[in-house]
């Protein structure tokens, strides 16, 4: 089990403007959503220090983690 790269995820959530859900970014990786959830607190501005990069937005609403690329995060999948 190897967390998915930066690079997949950001290409992912680029494809979902408003967000996606922790288990739909999970099933789509094809990884347990733990897992997921590590490469993202490496990748986000939201968790406690150290902060990453910011190229991800993690919010909680109804219960449900929902992620977005940041700005950040679509000039990082930009770079060559």
């Amino acid at each position: 089990m190897q967390a998915p790269s930066p690079e997949a995820l950001l290409a992912i959530l680029q494809e979902y403007p408003t967000g996606v859900s922790l288990p739909k970014l999970s099933k789509r990786l094809g990884e347990r959503a733990s897992v997921v959830w590590l490469a993202l607190a490496l990748m986000g501005a939201g968790f406690r220090p150290p902060r990453g990069p910011g190229w991800v937005r993690v919010e909680q609403t109804d219960g449900v983690w929902n992620i977005t690329i940041t700005p950040a995060g679509r000039q990082a999948l930009q770079q060559p």
